[in-house]
């Protein structure tokens, strides 16, 4: 049975950006199909923490999805990052999911433990917090997006596409 996989992007937000490479990369992951998940999109969130969560919070209500990857763009890395952890005045969310067996196969992925103290941290710690709440037995993760160039985009497509096929199939 395929798990139900939440998938969300953000806007650009700085004048220079043409696009936003997490939106980039959920294009191309709706072109795909992926036999162990059933993904459903929420692209271009707002770069606002109250307005994004909201959107995402409304979403895993309706949908019950049992993953959610947030994903969002880091100028400064150059392979995908996968958060570890958010923080939020001073209390710190983990997630559940074990992000060691998940990267383990991936060769252009790392674990991240600085989520960046803007609105992915404040999206991803707001996500975290609610499903903690709520008891919610979905997990989430937050993967941060290298900016995308003709050179590194077949390693970026190939470690998500491999990223949601385990996160979909293993007890993570």
């Amino acid at each position: 049975m395929s798990k139900t996989i939440l998938l969300t992007s953000f806007q650009t937000w700085l004048p220079h950006q043409q696009s936003n490479a997490s939106d980039d990369l959920l294009g191309e992951m709706q072109k795909q199909n992926f036999s162990t998940a059933s993904l459903s999109f929420l692209r271009q969130l707002p770069v606002d923490v109250p307005q994004a969560s909201h959107r995402v919070i409304a979403d895993i209500k309706a949908l019950q999805p049992e993953r959610i990857i947030c994903c969002g763009m880091a100028e400064s890395y150059h392979k995908l990052g996968i958060e570890a952890n958010a923080t939020c005045q001073e209390k710190l969310l983990r997630t559940s999911v074990d992000l060691e067996k998940l990267v383990a196969e991936l060769s252009f992925t790392e674990i991240s433990h600085n989520a960046g103290k803007f609105v992915c941290e404040g999206l991803y710690y707001e996500i975290l917090n609610f499903l903690q709440e709520s008891h919610s037995t979905s997990q989430c993760i937050f993967v941060h997006i290298p900016v995308i160039t003709d050179e590194n985009f077949p390693k970026v497509v190939e470690d998500f596409e491999l990223m949601i096929e385990k996160i979909a199939s293993l007890a993570i």
